[in-house]
């Protein structure tokens, strides 16, 4: 049963309530025209460390393993939680400033009691863009799942590219789009600081490779089968 939002008070705002429904209509008539390919997706169960910009990518494969993504408290983050449950991927919603640790226990208890994946937007809310932040490899030590990078991209002009501080991505009508995951990274129970930053630089460092990487080959992902 796919949860209903948990911010109601924005339901007294019609303009919010316009604007979300166009979204969600927006997204279910998006995704029959263009295609995603998953390359490497992961077998076991992980948690997902997308850059906020590409946080629309958990809807486009045909995910083999249902996905819960945590999502920020913000307005926006309420359309994107509307949209998301609606396609079918469960949300949790707070961020690094506000929610977090409700959030935080939420989605834990999801990875671990159930057959679930974990996402999470490393460098969300606000950025700085790119840069990890050290709640992902919390989670990832206390559930021990291993966390698995992933990018999102096409070289396509109808690949939007927003004015805003991550560069937010959204495909429009005949988009082709690759999904590139990356080898998964393990966090020890007993992880101190200098671990727990050098995980930290692992996944900067595995989400900028697998970034050049699929700009470089996207045509030879796209035409694997």
């Amino acid at each position: 049963m796919i949860k209903k939002s948990i911010n109601k008070q924005y339901n007294k705002d019609i303009k919010f309530v316009i604007t979300s429904k166009l979204v969600i209509i927006l997204f279910h008539v998006i995704r029959f025209f263009y295609k995603c390919k998953c390359i490497n997706y992961p077998k076991e169960k992980c948690i997902f460390a997308l850059l906020h910009a590409h946080q629309c990518g958990v809807f486009s494969c045909n995910l083999e393993r249902k996905t819960a993504i945590m999502v920020s408290n913000s307005k926006d983050g309420e359309i994107i939680s509307r949209a998301a449950n609606a396609m079918g991927v469960e949300t949790v919603r707070g961020s690094h400033q506000k929610g977090g640790a409700k959030a935080t226990y939420e989605l834990i208890k999801k990875i671990k009691e159930e057959d679930v994946n974990g996402a999470i937007t490393i460098d969300g809310p606000q950025g700085p863009r790119g840069v990890v932040k050290k709640g992902i490899i919390e989670i990832a030590k206390i559930t021990q799942v291993p966390v698995v990078p992933a990018v999102w991209w096409s070289p396509d002009i109808t690949f939007l590219k927003f004015k805003s501080w991550d560069e937010f991505r959204f495909p429009l009508i005949g988009t082709r789009l690759v999904m590139l995951f990356g080898k998964p990274i393990y966090v020890p129970q007993e992880c101190d600081e200098q671990e727990t930053e050098q995980i930290r630089l692992e996944i900067e460092a595995s989400l900028k490779t697998l970034q050049n990487d699929i700009e470089k080959n996207f045509e030879t992902y796209w035409k694997q089968n």
